[in-house]
């Protein structure tokens, strides 16, 4: 009986972290809303939720940070799986070399700024990617003998 109640008290544990991740990096979404520097990109308020949404998914730990575990986790889940050494030149190309884990910051910078990076890339891909079907629906089409290669 106490297993059980054991999970229980994680689960809302578990829950009670991600809603206090989430109400912090969503103090970082309304500094980035009132920055004039960030007032012409198109559709902010949606780039800046699914910012939060990649992070919070990616932040292995719940710290406020994505560390190379995390990042070559979502490099994995995009379909471009990064070794270590790419992982953490990627960190470094975002943090500018300062730190091994990518904050939220400097994850929103990262995509919502105008220089590029090679996770921006990916990241724009990835959503690019979720948009369009891969394959196409439905049977193939009939084809006879005299079209066969």
């Amino acid at each position: 009986m106490t297993s059980n109640n054991n999970r229980t008290q994680g689960g809302k544990a578990f829950g009670i972290l991600k809603a206090q991740q989430e109400m912090r990096l969503e103090e970082v979404n309304k500094e980035f809303l009132s920055d004039e520097k960030y007032y012409d990109i198109e559709d902010i308020e949606e780039k800046l939720e699914s910012c939060k949404s990649k992070f919070m998914d990616f932040d292995l730990n719940d710290q406020g940070e994505i560390d190379m575990m995390g990042l070559k986790m979502m490099m994995e889940k995009v379909g471009v799986p990064k070794t270590h050494l790419e992982v953490k030149k990627m960190i470094a190309e975002v943090t500018g070399g300062n730190s091994e884990s990518i904050c939220y910051r400097d994850f929103i910078k990262m995509l919502l700024g105008k220089r590029s990076s090679i996770l921006k890339i990916i990241m724009m891909f990835e959503g690019k990617a979720n948009e369009t079907p891969l394959k196409p629906a439905g049977p193939p089409p009939r084809r006879d003998i005299s079209s066969l290669p």
